[in-house]
C-alpha cells in the first residue's frame, strides 16, 4: 500500500544562526497530493527546530517522541536525540516507522535515523530526503563560496534541489534559531506557503 511521503529537508549553521528549510511537496506513490505542506517545526517553546522526510504519519510520531525527550532533558538536544533513536531502534512498533529527522538548535545540527544513528555532520550542513544530496551539495558550495546568511543558503539550496529532484517542490519553508535578536522573528511558525521567493543571485 502506498503511503504519503514528505521529501527534502536541509539545515545550515552560520554565524551563530541555524536555518532549517523544508519543501512543501507530499507524494502518494507517483502522485503529488500537496505542494504547500509544512515539514519543519519549532519545538519546546523555541528551544529547537525539527524537520522530517519520509512517511508523514511516521514522522509526526517520531517528532512527538523527540519533543517529549527534549522537554524532559531540559532542552539538551543531543541527549534528547540519543534517547529518541534508542527507543526508535528497540521498540517493536517504532522500528517499523519509515522517516528521517533533522533536529537542531542555535549551535548544532543532528540527523536521526531508525537504525540507531545520531549523526553530527563535519560541516555545518545536513540534508535528508529524496533531494537531500542535491540540497547538501548546493548548501556546502554556497557556504564555502559566498557570504550569504544561513537562512538564504538553506532556502537557495532547497530550490536548487527542486530543479533536479522530481519529488522536491519549489516551495520552501524556512525557520531559524539563534543569531541576532533581530532575526528571532524568522523562527516563528510560518504559513504553509511561506518562503516561495526565487533563489537569490550568488555573488561572483
Amino acid at each position: 500500500m502506498n503511503r504519503m511521503h514528505g521529501t527534502t529537508i536541509v539545515a545550515v549553521h552560520r554565524d551563530g544562526m541555524t536555518a532549517l528549510a523544508g519543501d512543501g511537496q507530499v507524494t502518494l506513490g507517483d502522485t503529488i497530493v500537496k505542494r504547500g505542506a509544512v515539514k519543519v517545526r519549532t519545538l519546546a517553546d523555541g528551544q529547537a527546530l525539527a524537520g522530517f522526510a519520509g512517511a508523514v504519519s511516521d514522522a509526526f510520531t517520531l517528532l512527538e517522541k523527540f519533543e517529549g525527550y527534549l522537554e524532559s532533558h531540559k532542552g539538551q538536544l543531543l541527549r534528547a536525540a540519543i534517547e529518541t533513536v534508542k527507543e526508535w531502534r528497540t521498540d517493536r512498533m517504532l522500528r517499523q516507522l519509515e522517516a528521517m529527522l533533522i533536529v537542531c538548535d542555535g549551535e548544532q545540527i543532528l540527523t536521526l535515523s531508525g537504525s540507531g544513528d545520531v549523526v553530527r555532520p563535519d560541516d555545518p550542513v545536513a540534508a535528508v530526503g529524496s533531494g537531500g544530496a542535491y540540497a547538501q551539495a548546493a548548501a556546502l558550495a554556497l557556504l564555502r563560496h559566498s557570504d550569504l546568511d544561513a537562512a538564504t543558503i538553506a532556502r537557495t539550496a532547497l530550490l536548487i534541489a527542486a530543479e533536479i529532484d522530481l519529488y522536491t517542490s519549489g516551495t520552501a519553508t524556512v525557520l531559524t534559531i539563534g543569531g541576532d535578536e533581530a532575526d528571532e522573528a524568522d523562527g516563528a511558525e510560518p504559513e504553509p506557503d511561506a518562503g516561495t521567493s526565487p533563489a537569490p543571485k550568488v555573488p561572483a
